[in-house]
């Protein structure tokens, strides 16, 4: 075959076999890689949809019918009032669930440490522990945006006689500086944003602070009880818990701020996409409403009004104990509850004003729930006569529910703790009386001793607790103060 020839078969083959195959070779590569392109795009986006329906999010828990939610035991997230649902958390997220058309179902945080890991592991849908914005804990979980924001203030106890100092003296008495905590023990939950503040602050004081790390298993509420008690002398926590323990605790000092203010937020899962848009949507709406205003308010802003004495109301003088006196004995005669124990009564919840409502929306003399109230036909524009008859019924119904008590004046006993905490606090408290050796059926001494323990997690936790934790002081000193005064308007009044 000649030069000239061979040139143009080959240039024939090029031109016609050899070019279009390496194109269709070329077409076939593309083909496959873009089929392999589209088949990975298409398992990311799978795993995205996964990611976006799993673990709890909100089409789960819409299917469910069920948004579960990790509560702490406390104030601020969610505890039991009068046998009322309460906490300002509780109340934040129950309005959420409902906007969702869900069940709000409540799960409690048996250590604060484990709480992360528990959301995690799919315990709850969303975390609510009055949780403050930090770094580390945005390594773990994602934040909702922030629904409240607060300092961190030192809880400390006030001197003896404080009612009586001057407000010069009084502020020389305590600490009033963050400097005057160097070679100070302070006692915080280790892994708290109290803890790491604490740690910086002695840097910038340039001494040191005596830390005492406490474990998830004790609260910040149940470290200001033992501060009020006198077990500890320092802790640390934020703002809005100490304006409610406040309340319960009057000799604690919670005026000296420790830091600026930080974020709050609710936790979830960093899987939870979906559950996150939805919440931040609603949140953002939600806490410029009114209804979210007077939640706020009701739970940080109100103040006790025992604090003071109506004097349009109470006498204490002379024949009478009050101006209602002629009510309290004609509910004696309907009801047989002593009119000088159901006067005691009054006094220490309302100080005889038939118009206040206070923190939990009680209301009147006695002091009603919505809820209760309606029961006994005491409604809050009730006048002074219908609001004593209902206290006095209710009274006597709890009375009548104690018969295993068959001594009088603990009966009594009984009976007021229950008006004051509801009879699932009660019934627990003689479930550990029973497990401790005291007598369930002795209030003093005995079931008042496990009531106060109910503020204690080791204690609430108990398989034997039904109702979670109580503000066991409060009911203790309730009783204490309603009979005590009793037996002296006893012998003074007839």
């Amino acid at each position: 075959m000649t030069e000239k020839y061979r040139h143009i078969i080959n240039s024939f083959l090029q031109k016609h076999i050899l070019f279009p195959l390496t194109g269709i070779l070329l077409l076939i590569f593309s083909i496959v890689s873009i089929d392999r392109y589209d088949r990975t795009k298409n398992i990311e986006k799978k795993n995205v949809k996964k990611a976006l329906f799993e673990d709890g999010d909100l089409t789960e828990i819409l299917q469910k019918g069920k948004l579960r939610v990790l509560f702490e035991n406390s104030s601020v997230s969610f505890f039991i009032y009068k046998g009322k649902k309460m906490g300002f958390e509780y109340e934040i997220l129950n309005s959420f669930a409902k906007d969702l058309g869900v069940e709000l179902e409540i799960v409690t945080v048996d250590n604060l440490d484990n709480a992360f890991h528990d959301l995690n592991n799919d315990s709850a849908d969303l975390l609510a522990c009055n949780l403050t914005y930090t770094n580390d804990r945005s390594k773990e979980i994602t934040f909702s945006i922030p629904y409240n924001r607060t300092k961190q203030v030192l809880i400390q106890r006030k001197p003896k006689n404080w009612q009586k100092m001057n407000t010069k003296i009084y502020r020389k008495s305590i600490i009033s500086d963050p400097s005057q905590l160097a070679n100070k023990k302070v006692n915080v939950w280790g892994n708290s944003s109290y803890f790491s503040r604490l740690k910086n602050l002695q840097n910038e004081i340039g001494d040191t602070i005596y830390l005492k790390k406490t474990s998830g298993e004790i609260g910040e509420e149940e470290l200001i009880q033992m501060v009020s008690e006198g077990l500890i002398d320092f802790t640390v926590c934020d703002e809005n818990i100490a304006m409610i323990n406040k309340r319960f605790y009057k000799n604690i000092d919670c005026d000296l701020v420790l830091s600026v203010k930080q974020k709050i937020g609710f936790g979830l899962r960093k899987s939870s996409v979906l559950l996150k848009a939805k919440l931040d949507e609603w949140l953002e709406r939600y806490i410029h409403t009114t209804l979210f205003k007077y939640i706020k308010h009701k739970y940080f802003n109100i103040a006790s009004y025992t604090n003071s004495n109506n004097k349009n109301y109470s006498s204490l003088s002379g024949n009478m104990i009050s101006v209602f006196d002629k009510y309290f004995k004609k509910a004696q005669e309907t009801y047989g509850w002593d009119w000088r124990l159901l006067a005691s009564l009054s006094y220490q919840e309302s100080r005889f004003n038939p118009d206040v409502v206070s923190f939990g929306g009680s209301f009147g003399m006695m002091q009603f729930m919505p809820e209760t109230g309606s029961f006994y036909e005491v409604y809050p524009d009730s006048p002074p006569e219908i609001q004593i008859m209902g206290g006095a019924k209710k009274l006597k119904k709890d009375f009548d529910s104690w018969k295993e008590i068959t001594d009088v004046n603990q009966r009594y006993k009984f009976t007021i703790a229950t008006y004051n905490s509801g009879k699932g606090h009660i019934l627990d408290a003689r479930r550990l009386a029973v497990k401790y050796g005291l007598d369930p059926n002795i209030w003093d001494d005995n079931v008042e001793k496990m009531m106060l323990n109910l503020s204690k997690r080791e204690y609430y936790k108990d398989s034997l607790v039904r109702n979670g934790v109580a503000k066991g002081s409060v009911t203790y000193n309730y009783v204490r103060e309603i009979y005590k005064r009793y037996l002296v308007w006893k012998a003074v009044y007839n």
